[in-house]
This record gives structure tokens, sequence and C-alpha cells, in this order.
């Protein structure tokens, strides 16, 4: 009995250790190798974060492929693309969840997504970031990171459904950009 009083514990713990590990703003910003997916397919090469040294990024850390949530914020980057990202000019967006990289390639492809996709199956961007909710999924976390490799803004948690948020996130894209 006490075991299982403790294995319920354990995400609570998980989660609050993520939190506290969390880079801040001014911190550099962790590096990491992930396999990408964009709506031309499965990336023949991972991405690699501090290879994008030079460009301003958005690591936009979503839960789930094809939830509604997540099918709202990731279509409202589309769909603004040009505004928020500058159209790609000197802007990176770097979207990151857990599912495979097959099927972020699949849902990039279908719904038309022009941004680069990363799969964090095992978690190594997660656990850098503090992102990993209860359920293995990742929350809902922005992070912008300068062209020096420096976090210039935190977004925790995002809200996709708030259009405030596309503002505040292209205000803070806009200052990164000025950052050297």
């Amino acid at each position: 009995m006490m075991a299982a009083g403790l294995l319920l514990l354990a995400p609570a713990v998980l989660v609050a250790q993520n939190a506290a590990t969390m880079p801040k703003v001014g911190d550099m910003a962790p590096d990491f190798t992930l396999a990408a997916g964009t709506r031309t397919g499965v990336m023949a090469k991972p991405v690699t974060l501090s290879s994008l040294r030079g460009q301003t990024v958005v690591l936009a850390f979503y839960p789930r492929q094809r939830s509604s949530g997540c099918t709202i914020q990731m279509t409202h980057y589309r769909d603004a693309y040009n505004s928020i990202f500058h159209g790609g000019k000197g802007v990176t967006l770097l979207a990151i969840s857990v599912d495979s990289v097959k099927d972020i390639a699949s849902w990039a492809a279908d719904s038309g997504f022009q941004f680069t996709m990363l799969s964090d199956v095992n978690h190594e961007a997660g656990n850098e970031y503090g992102t990993l909710g209860r359920r293995g999924y990742e929350n809902r976390i922005l992070f912008v990171v300068a062209p020096n490799g420096r976090i210039t803004h935190v977004m925790n948690p995002f809200n996709e459904v708030d259009a405030t948020a596309y503002d505040e996130l292209t205000k803070a894209i806009n200052e990164a950009r000025a950052t050297n």
C-alpha cells in the first residue's frame, strides 16, 4: 500500500523537478539534436539547436500532434507565418512534441505546415527545458532564443486560444531579433 502511494506522488515530483530546471530568461539555451519532419517528409539529418546560431529561434513545445489545441496552435502559426515569424527570414520555428518523426511529418504534409517539427520521443529536449508533463507529453511552453543563443522570452504556459498570446510572441520575436 505504501509503494502505491509513492508511485502516485512520483509524477508530481517529476513535474516539480522539471519546472525547477526550466531555463530562464538570460540563460544560454540548452543544446539538443532531434529528428525532424516537414511537409516534404522526414529530414535526412536531425536538427541541432546550436547550428541555428545567428537566427532567432522559437522552441514551441506542444503535447500531441493532431489534438484540438495543438491543431489550433500550429494552424495559427501556419496562417500567420509571415507576420509572426517573418516568413522564416532570420527566424526559425521549431515545433517540438514526443510524437514520432513519421507522425509529425505526416501531419505537417496534411496541414501544409511550412515550419520544422521535431520529434522528442526520448524526452531529450523536454528534460533539458523542463517541459515534460505528468503523462509523458510536452507541456505547451514556448522559448524565444536570440541569435546569440540566449533565451529572451518564456511563455509558460502558451495559451493557444488567446489572440494576445500570439501578439506577445510576435513582440518577443521582434525584440530577440534586435539582440546580438
